[in-house]
Formats: C-alpha cells, sequence, structure tokens
C-alpha cells in the first residue's frame, strides 16, 4: 500500500473495538514519530505511551472523555518539554558531538544561533507555543505511519491537559501535555463514520503553483 492509499484509507475512527495493537507494529509507530523532524532537530517534546486499561479508564473519567481512550489499545500522549529552553539546547549539542563523534566546541556557532532564536521568542510561553507546534509535527508522522500499518489512529484535542498532566505525573518530569492519540482498530458496526466518503478540497482548489 503506498502512502496516499494509507491516507485515503484512514479516518479518525471514533469508536474501535478494544483489539490490541501487536507490539512490533506498535513500536514502529513509536519510532516514526522520534523520527520525526524538528526545528534545528532539537525535538523539544516526548513521547509518553499510555497502554494499562485501568489507568486510560482513570483518564476518560477525569480528563479524557472520549470512547476511544478506552475503547483502543493504546494511548499517545504528545507532550512538551516545560523547561529551560536553552539548557535543552545544550543538552541536545552534547548529544549531538557524542553522537556524531566531534568535538563540542565546533559546534559552538550552531548552539549560538539556536540560543539566538530562543532570544528571538521572547519569552518561555512563546518557547512553549513553537515546541507545540514541533510536537504536532510528529504527530502527523505517527498518524500517517500507523495508516500505513492500517492501525486507526485518532488525534483528540478534546481533553483537560491539566488534568491529565496530573494524573500521568508529567509535570514531574518536565512535561506539558499538548494533544494525544488513540490506536486501536476500528469498530465498524459502532462507528457512524466508517465507510463514508473522504470529504477533501480538490486539488485545484487546494493547491496554488506559482510559476
Amino acid at each position: 500500500m503506498t502512502l496516499t492509499d494509507a491516507l485515503h484509507w484512514r479516518y479518525a475512527a471514533k469508536r474501535m473495538n478494544g483489539e490490541q495493537v501487536p507490539q512490533e507494529t506498535l513500536e514502529r509507530i513509536m519510532d516514526a514519530a522520534r523520527l520525526a523532524p524538528s526545528s534545528f532537530g532539537l525535538h523539544p517534546w516526548s513521547l509518553v505511551h499510555v497502554r494499562s486499561q485501568d489507568l486510560r479508564a482513570r483518564l476518560h473519567d477525569d480528563a479524557a472523555p472520549q470512547p476511544q481512550v478506552i475503547e483502543g489499545s493504546d494511548l499517545l500522549v504528545f507532550a512538551v518539554h516545560d523547561r529551560d529552553f536553552k539548557a535543552q539546547v545544550d543538552d541536545y549539542i552534547t548529544h549531538m558531538a557524542h553522537t556524531r563523534e566531534v568535538d563540542e566546541s565546533s559546534l559552538d556557532g550552531f548552539r549560538n544561533m539556536i540560543k539566538g532564536v530562543m532570544d528571538q521568542k521572547g519569552s518561555h510561553e512563546a518557547c512553549l507555543e513553537w515546541a507545540a507546534r514541533q510536537a504536532y509535527i510528529g504527530m502527523g508522522v505517527a498518524l500517517s505511519a500507523a495508516a500505513l500499518e492500517e492501525v486507526d489512529a485518532s488525534p483528540m484535542e478534546g481533553f483537560y491537559p491539566a488534568k491529565l498532566d496530573e494524573a500521568l505525573g508529567l509535570q514531574e518530569k518536565g512535561l506539558k501535555s499538548v494533544v494525544i492519540m488513540a490506536l486501536g482498530y476500528r469498530d465498524t458496526e459502532r462507528d457512524q463514520g466508517a465507510g463514508r466518503a473522504k470529504v477533501r478540497r480538490d486539488r485545484d482548489d487546494f493547491v496554488y503553483t506559482i510559476e
């Protein structure tokens, strides 16, 4: 199946049948999110994987009252790093130097350029908003990867971030949830959206070509 075929197949399933996503399939989807692009490669967000049925039931009751949370196989939380962004840059540069086996001082120009961008943003809150946009790129890659695996993936903003963060102990981890995504398999009998034609703007009304 091509990526285009997979994207025609996928939709945001509203009801799921409880079937478990195989571990190896799940790992491929999460690894796709890990490999997603981000500005400077900084990757200022992390993935929180919730498989426990009991914990997802509590999240459903207290923070994310949507059926996919408990009917799906797994819940992925895309969470930004809520800590000093210049410290994140330093950690990234150290990791890059180790990975590429170069002297860290050779990356000082790159380090200072990224920190300059952080200064331009002006506040920690502005940096958090920027980080959230990077997390959404990762979610898009994960959605596509799930479609290629023929796993349903339902992204959701309809939850209470503060309650979800508290339930998962994200604040202690220096994380702040941005968006969540349920993984599983569609329940075609109960989901009214199953089998419906995909509605998108025509290509000529969507793509503006400037020559």
